[in-house]
């Protein structure tokens, strides 16, 4: 279970992905849902120096296949900052095996959303991790 819960009108959300057509498609969906704050970081580089820039953040969207730094190395240099050890942090990758969802589990993921995404699906699952709850969908 995810500690902190958030309405997404008041949410800040930063998506680390490479794909820019894959973030467009995140950041209008969130955006359906009242998000108003969405940040985009197109590599896994610098990762923590950025997400230091941003204020408050109540969730961040991993993809898992980075360029510089993949979405592993991301997650443990934000898990090792005080500030980011609690944000949710959900895995959003193509890769959809058994074997990448429990090593995204072990790492330490607050979660694991499959590509590519379905549009009638994601919000919901956006919702219920702003709500606490952690979202292991690889389908």
């Amino acid at each position: 279970m995810i500690a902190k819960t958030r309405s997404p009108a008041d949410a800040t959300i930063l998506i680390v992905e490479d794909n820019l057509n894959n973030f467009i498609l995140m950041a209008r969906l969130l955006s359906y849902l009242g998000i108003k704050r969405c940040e985009w970081k197109a590599s896994g580089w610098k990762v923590l120096e950025f997400a230091e820039t941003l204020g408050d953040i109540d969730l961040i969207l991993m993809d898992i296949f980075l360029p510089d730094a993949d979405g592993y190395k991301s997650l443990a240099a934000l898990r090792s900052h005080p500030r980011f050890k609690d944000v949710p942090i959900i895995a959003v990758t193509a890769d959809v095996s058994n074997k990448n969802l429990e090593r995204a589990r072990g790492a330490g993921f607050n979660g694991f959303i499959g590509k590519p995404l379905d549009p009638d699906r994601f919000p919901q699952q956006i919702c219920n991790v702003l709500r606490g709850e952690e979202v292991w969908e690889p389908t």
